[in-house]
């Protein structure tokens, strides 16, 4: 399988308790077309977690996943966009994103590893 690569992201929920429930219930029971589409675009694991209503996700992928690929094949899925724009009730931008930009890219600043 190779080395995987892992990747941390972050988005915001909107600060509403009711919202963020609703938000953790889809994830428990998250559609099956919508994990599909994660495993075919080369991510090996990916786990979300969160700090009120900040979220972190880890994804681990492979050396065929890139995020053009995957933006790519995700604007070609309409069940992915109704995930999507479903999700996007709840979420919210951080304030570093770009215009449109939802889930954003960390940069990593320690490991335990190389310190």
């Amino acid at each position: 399988m190779g080395n995987l690569k892992r990747y941390g992201l972050a988005l915001d929920l909107v600060d509403d308790e009711d919202s963020i429930a609703t938000y953790i219930d889809y994830h428990k029971n998250v559609w099956p077309e919508i994990l599909e589409s994660i495993l075919k675009s080369g991510i090996q694991q990916m786990e979300i977690y969160r700090a009120g209503n900040r979220l972190f996700m880890v994804m681990e992928v492979d050396e065929s996943f890139s995020f053009e690929k995957k933006q790519q094949a995700d604007a070609n899925s309409s069940k992915v966009q109704e995930w999507e724009e479903l999700m996007w009730k709840y979420q919210q931008a951080i304030p570093t994103a770009k215009p449109g930009e939802k889930w954003v890219l960390m940069d990593k600043i320690f490991d335990l590893q190389t310190a």
